[in-house]
């Protein structure tokens, strides 16, 4: 009973706290127009989504068509938010009927050539990003009463925590982009077909997967280790291009149809495999309504969350993946460590620092950030003591110092912070710099920042906010809201403090979420982390600097190395300033052609790094890297953009196909991937680095995985109820 209670006061909460949300109107991915602009905009008439996520990163391919039902050529302009540690590789067009992949140069060249293409009234596309918020497309010109077909498709390292993997398309822009917000009206609704189709093909058996705020989608259990996500809306007129209709798609579909025949049936049929298919009752949150002039199947304005969760109980591990074409040539690998179950929780009393953006651009992200800062204090043990800053245009104190977690101060917290509205700038230092204030040496302290990260007001240089934070010997634990956030400065500087930065999306499962978070926070750590490998010669590793690992994260490290073998692979670290020592032997391979896409992640790794050390001092040398590294690897960044042109074109600017021959040799490679077996990458099985299995989610006592899941529907379901009554 007591149990019960419990759950139905968080029920409670959770609704409370979500209806602030749902009032607001949130920006989204989309074609823009500028606000001045009385001609009517262009249709974005259909939106693909195709992923696979396997040895341990994931291939994000967006199909688009964007139709002009004008009676003037006109240019698209396409915009969504930066996915995180997105590594975006190919740009393509369709140029009269065919194929054409775009080329990296350097921003400003790319964007010269663009507007010479436009004024000739050639066909042209650019790929840019925008700082850390939005990558930007252009494309000139959709032809009058026609329709353009474009693709782009991007890179990520996919990691499990605490057992439970994760992945987000980034559609809801952060809404932080001031400028941005006044100068552009967006469409963000598909108006004739949408399709999001995810596969994972895990070397570990998965029990479970779920999307928190999508219950439509269909989940397809193909074996214990390969699971399918499919969610597909489409109109009357919908335009007959699902997905990417070239060779190597349909030899991909052929490939799974002849590897997977029951399943075929299955998702044909609905019968035979009925008991794997699962599949709610009732339609999700999708705007789906259809006009007799302006059909909508989708729109674009909430992030798509999947989550997965391992089978409970499986070994620490080291896992390599690597690409070697040749035995004379330089190889790059990805080597993942998932430590076993070694930390123990803690105990002693500690003080707790929350520092909470209540500026104006956290107005759509105000009520989750509510809920997970009632969810963490709620964990507290008596001992703790906690403090909270408010920080918008200024910064100041919510408690009167420190207060300790008892119910009835718990209580008075909440109470006070729900009546908070947010407003005004974002002076982020500030807030920064009064939670560091009044520390006691004599306890064990966090600063628990929740931000969506832009600073706009006081100082907003990066390098004082990293001199600020190492003045204070204290671990900085960091929630990043929404998208769009400024993680180049928020990720950092968690890290180099020796904590970690946790990413939120609207459409997450929050408290599932919180929980991971909480289970961190309770157990020790793992400090001063190193990798070191002996027998092959490897170099050009990443991350430089790893600092700290929490319960359930996963470290992974890439580099090159230059001959096969036997190596001896150590994780050196700290745990309550004893030294530990993890090691086994890991064999490099000779050839290995399965995955040439770890090129491009290892490069994006390499510039996320130097990013970082501009932090502290940014000079030309670390850009003309940068830019060098981009320009070899095909990658979008601050320096380089991908540019489309018609085939003669290119060889008129004398513009190299680089880029599409590594986009053909990666296509190759993924058909290859298809026609094999899901394996493990497990590289310890022989001698095992850690004794231990796997840490798991506790559940926070009352809550089990399942609970939290069970939550999210009736959250889902109190949405949709309110979208169509209140």
């Amino acid at each position: 009973m007591k149990l019960f209670y419990r759950v139905n006061h968080l029920i409670r909460l959770i609704i409370t706290a979500t209806v602030f949300l749902i009032s607001l109107q949130v920006s989204a991915a989309g074609l823009l127009t500028p606000a001045s602009n009385t001609f009517p905009p262009l249709d974005l008439a259909e939106h693909h989504v195709d992923v696979m996520i396997e040895n341990g990163y994931s291939i994000t391919t967006v199909t688009q068509i964007f139709e002009n039902p004008h009676a003037t050529d006109l240019e698209a302009i396409y915009s969504f938010p930066v996915p995180k540690h997105a590594a975006v590789a190919e740009f393509s067009i369709w140029i009269d009927g065919k194929q054409v992949v775009g080329e990296v140069l350097e921003k400003k060249r790319a964007k010269t050539i663009y507007q010479k293409e436009k004024d000739a009234g050639n066909t042209a596309g650019l790929t840019e990003k925008n700082d850390y918020k939005t990558f930007q497309i252009n494309v000139t010109p959709i032809r009058a009463n026609k329709n353009t077909k474009i693709q782009i498709r991007y890179y990520q390292q996919s990691n499990v925590d605490l057992g439970i993997g994760r992945w987000v398309y980034q559609l809801e822009d952060g809404g932080v982009d001031e400028e941005a917000l006044s100068f552009w009206n967006t469409n963000s609704n598909v108006s004739k077909s949408f399709s999001f189709n995810l596969t994972i093909r895990s070397g570990y058996p998965i029990d479970a997967v779920r999307l928190p705020n999508h219950a439509q989608a269909k989940i397809t259990q193909i074996s214990p280790q390969e699971w399918q996500v499919t969610l597909n809306k489409k109109g009357s007129t919908s335009i007959e291009t699902h997905m990417n209709n070239d060779d190597e798609t349909r030899e991909l579909q052929q490939t799974y149809r002849q590897s997977h025949p029951m399943e075929e049936m299955a998702l044909e049929s609905n019968s035979e495999v009925q008991e794997k298919h699962i599949e709610p009752k009732k339609s999700s949150s999708i705007s789906t309504t259809n006009q007799s002039n302006n059909q909508n199947v989708f729109d674009l304005n909430q992030d798509i969350v999947v989550y997965w969760r391992h089978q409970q109980g499986l070994p620490g591990s080291i896992d390599l993946v690597s690409y070697r074409t040749d035995k004379n040539a330089k190889g790059t690998f990805m080597m993942t460590f998932t430590p076993g179950d070694e930390l123990s929780p803690i105990s002693k009393g500690r003080d707790w620092n929350f520092i909470l953006d209540i500026s104006g651009s956290m107005q759509g992200k105000f009520s989750s950030l509510v809920e997970g800062v009632s969810q963490s204090i709620k964990k507290m043990n008596h001992q703790d003591r906690i403090r909270i800053i408010l920080f918008n245009n200024i910064a100041h104190e919510l408690t009167q110092g420190y207060e300790y977690a008892t119910p009835e101060n718990i209580q008075h917290i909440l109470s006070q912070l729900k009546q908070v509205s947010p407003d005004n700038g974002t002076n982020l230092y500030a807030g920064l710099e009064k939670g560091l204030d009044s520390l006691n040496s004599d306890r064990a302290t966090g600063i628990i920042l929740v931000t969506d990260g832009v600073a706009n007001v006081g100082n907003t240089e990066k390098k004082h906010f990293f001199r600020l934070l190492e003045k204070s010997d204290v671990r900085l634990f960091t929630f990043i809201m929404g998208n769009s956030a400024n993680q180049p400065m928020l990720e950092p500087l968690a890290r180099r403090s020796g904590g970690f930065a946790l990413n939120i999306s609207n459409a997450d499962d929050i408290v599932g979420r919180v929980m991971q978070a909480t289970q961190k926070l309770s157990h020790q750590a793992f400090h001063d982390v190193q990798v070191k490998i002996d027998g092959v010669k490897v170099s050009d590793l990443t991350p430089k600097h790893v600092g700290s690992l929490y319960q359930g994260q996963q470290l992974i490290v890439m580099g090159h190395y230059w001959k096969p073998g036997l190596a001896r692979v150590e994780l050196r670290t700290k745990v309550s300033g004893q030294e530990k020592i993890y090691s086994t032997q890991i064999n490099f391979p000779d050839v290995a052609d399965l995955n040439p896409e770890l090129e491009r992640l290892w490069s994006y790794a390499k510039i996320t790094d130097l990013e970082e050390r501009m932090q502290d001092f940014a000079n030309e040398d670390h850009k003309q890297a940068i830019t060098e590294i981009a320009l070899e690897y095909g990658l979008v960044t601050d320096y380089t953009s991908m540019l489309v042109l018609q085939d003669e074109q290119f060889q008129a600017y004398n513009i190299k196909r680089n880029n599409k021959n590594r986009v053909e040799r990666e296509a190759k490679a993924r058909v290859k991937r298809s026609k094999t077996k899901v394996t493990s990458t497990r590289a310890d099985r022989k001698q095992p680095a850690f004794n231990k299995p796997r840490p798991s989610p506790t559940g926070g006592g009352s809550l089990s995985w399942l609970l939290i899941v069970m939550l999210s529907i009736k959250l889902f379901n109190f949405r949709k109820h309110c979208n169509s009554n209140c």
